[in-house]
Formats: C-alpha cells, sequence, structure tokens
C-alpha cells in the first residue's frame, strides 16, 4: 500500500465531520478552507499540489499538475497535516453545506473514482487529486459538470462532500439509470457516463427539469445527491430576490412583506 493508512470518524448529521486519527509521521491531506480543529503534536503545512508521486518531480511537473486543479475550482496549494508526536493524534474537517461526507476505500474501486468538481474534502497522504476528461462531445457540452470533472487515485483513504443525502446504487452489467445531470456525485471507472435529450417539446418547455439527463450504465457503483449545490443556491436567490418573501400568492406574499415591515 502506497498511500497512508489512516482511521477516521464521521460526526454529525446535516453539518457533518471527519475526524482522522493519525499515528506518528502519517499525514491527511485537504482542501484549504476545510479545517476544523487537531490536538497538538501535528504541524500544519501548505504544499504545491497534493502531495502524491504524480505531483513529484520537477518544479514544470508540479506547475503543470497543480495548475490542472485550477480546472476543478480548487487552488494551486493544499494543507498537509502531519503526525510529528508520540501517540496518536486528531485531525478534523468539516463539510461547507449541508450534506454528508462519504468515506471511499479507493482501493475496493480499482484505485480511482470520478466525482463532480468540489467535491473533494480531504484524504490519506499519497492520493491524487487530478482533472477527468469528458471524451464525449455531448457529455461534455451538456453534462452539468462541463468537460472537466474530478478524479481521486491511490489506494488510500479519500473523502468527499455531496448535499442534502447522499444514496450510492450499485449496476449490474448493461444496467442503465438516468439521472438529473446536477445529482450525479460520484461513479467508478467502469461506469458509462453519457447524455441523453430528454424529448418532448412538452417535457422540454413545461417539464421544469432541464433538457438532458445523465444516464449511467453499469457496471460499477454510482453516488447520487439529493440536493446539488447549485440547486441550493438557486433556492436561496429566489427567495432573497426582489419583491421579499416568495409565498403562495402575490396578496400573501405582500400582506406579509407589510407584517414583517418590509411594506413600510
Amino acid at each position: 500500500m502506497e498511500n497512508h493508512e489512516i482511521d477516521y470518524y464521521i460526526i454529525g448529521e446535516e453539518m457533518q465531520l471527519v475526524e482522522i486519527e493519525l499515528d506518528p509521521n502519517e499525514t491527511a491531506i485537504a482542501e484549504a478552507g476545510s479545517f476544523m480543529y487537531m490536538d497538538e503534536g501535528i504541524q500544519m503545512e501548505t504544499i504545491f499540489g497534493d502531495g502524491s508521486k504524480q505531483s513529484s518531480g520537477g518544479f514544470m511537473s508540479k506547475l503543470w499538475g497543480a495548475g490542472k486543479r485550477l480546472l476543478t475550482g480548487e487552488s494551486l496549494f493544499m494543507t498537509a497535516y502531519t503526525h510529528q508526536g508520540t501517540g496518536k493524534a486528531k485531525v478534523a474537517f468539516a463539510s461547507p453545506y449541508p450534506g454528508k461526507i462519504i468515506p471511499v476505500d479507493l482501493s475496493a474501486y480499482g484505485n480511482k473514482i470520478v466525482c463532480q468538481k468540489d467535491a473533494f474534502l480531504c484524504a490519506a497522504k499519497g492520493v491524487a487529486v487530478g482533472i477527468e476528461l469528458q471524451r464525449k462531445l455531448g457529455t461534455g457540452l451538456f453534462g452539468g459538470e462541463g468537460f472537466i470533472m474530478q478524479k481521486l487515485e491511490g489506494d488510500g483513504m479519500a473523502f468527499f462532500h455531496a448535499g442534502g443525502h447522499v444514496m450510492k446504487r450499485t449496476l449490474k452489467p448493461g444496467e442503465m439509470l438516468k439521472v438529473d445531470t446536477g445529482c450525479v456525485v460520484a461513479y467508478t471507472q467502469t461506469i458509462d457516463y453519457d447524455i441523453q435529450f430528454i424529448g418532448g417539446i412538452k417535457n422540454s418547455l413545461f417539464g421544469g427539469e432541464g433538457l438532458f439527463f445523465a444516464t449511467l450504465q453499469g457496471p460499477g457503483e454510482v453516488w447520487l445527491q439529493t440536493l446539488p449545490i447549485s440547486r441550493l443556491a438557486s433556492r436561496i436567490l429566489s427567495y432573497g430576490s426582489v419583491g421579499g418573501r416568495k409565498e403562495e400568492g402575490g396578496i400573501l406574499g405582500g400582506f406579509g412583506n407589510l407584517l414583517d415591515g418590509d411594506g413600510m
């Protein structure tokens, strides 16, 4: 096993955190902004790239590896947390919005998982965080995540985050699942991911579900989320738009605003 071995505990329900237990000289890596707390004896270091063998080498190699991460919405730098004391020590990372933290042992899935942009939270040192280019034109243009998604590679533990509740489906060979494009969180490398036009002018104009499905064909595993961050953001914006609250009708909405003092 090339990646560091770590123990972990996931705590909480709606706003979860993952607590990672490190032995001496073990290291966890995480995205900037996800850190919550750590025990004495753990040293924090900002590193260029993800600290994996794939990001090692010369300066240009590291620059290329880190630069690819910018395409997935991540920063050039990550933070490494290394236990330099004795005994065991813990470091914790928090989820960025309501949802679930999903632990994945990459060695159980062919050492690779493909996931949506910004899904990665933290991992054992040695896990490589890179980009996955969609080779199909339709998938790239209409897949909700564009041509570029994240890929997590290695043989250690990795943790990604998704919105709302997350469910895992195992697809048999040839079995197909049609999913809203924003609800796809991650899938194994054996899954065939494509885009299908919904069809029908009434569905397209009045269905309210967009024009395309994501089609996932087995064999393999897929992870789905009930609340994509884009859907959550649009709902928040709709309630915060001009006109105040969003009620069942204009009269009730205006009356509510008047009671709140907004109509004064």
